[in-house]
């Protein structure tokens, strides 16, 4: 292998079709859970569903799933950052 150049991973069409797959029919989850009323769990199985989602988009077509560690703690410390920031927010809003 030469010095200084970088294998790249490339994902099939069949990888990426099956994560689209299961993407739409999360997508379509999500729209049949709207009509049905859950009561107070409305809210969170909607998010769980949106994070399901928000997980296979990063790892697959951002490829987070194969980079270096570096690239992978940098983003987790930015979303706790962002959770933090947004905790702040709500609480200031809260106890006014």
């Amino acid at each position: 292998m030469v010095e200084g150049v970088e294998k790249h991973h490339v994902l099939s069409f069949t990888q990426l079709g099956t994560v689209l797959a299961i993407l739409l029919i999360l997508t379509g989850v999500t729209v049949g859970i709207s009509y049905v009323d859950l009561g107070f769990f409305n809210v969170p199985v909607a998010l769980a569903i949106a994070t399901t989602k928000v997980i296979f988009v990063l790892l697959f077509f951002m490829h987070l799933k194969y980079e270096g560690p570096i690239i992978v703690i940098s983003f987790i410390s930015t979303v706790i950052f962002l959770i933090i920031m947004i905790s702040f927010t709500f609480w200031d809003v809260a106890y006014r």
